[in-house]
């Protein structure tokens, strides 16, 4: 796709107006969610973001904006609850 020409999906959800919510809550609801490419996991998907997080804190304790990035990471997953695939 070039520069400038918009993906479906981009012009759908860009302006990021079918739900307003906090990190925190779009976290919780990745727990809602099971995770197709894993789905044997017993455990909230909300806890691996923590996990990676806190890995990546281990590994480069100096690099906080790469932390967030490891909790962050999966967030767009949410989006199964507004129909669309995983």
């Amino acid at each position: 796709v070039s520069a400038g020409v918009a993906r479906p999906q981009s012009a759908q959800y860009g302006s990021c107006s079918l739900r307003r919510m906090s990190a925190m809550e779009a976290l919780e609801l990745l727990d809602q969610l099971v995770d197709e490419s894993d789905p044997d996991v017993d455990f909230p998907n909300s806890f691996h973001a923590f996990q990676t997080a806190e890995g990546i804190r281990r590994a480069h304790p100096d690099k906080d904006w790469f932390h967030l990035v490891g909790l962050l990471h999966d967030l767009g997953k949410v989006l199964v609850l507004f129909g669309e695939p995983q």
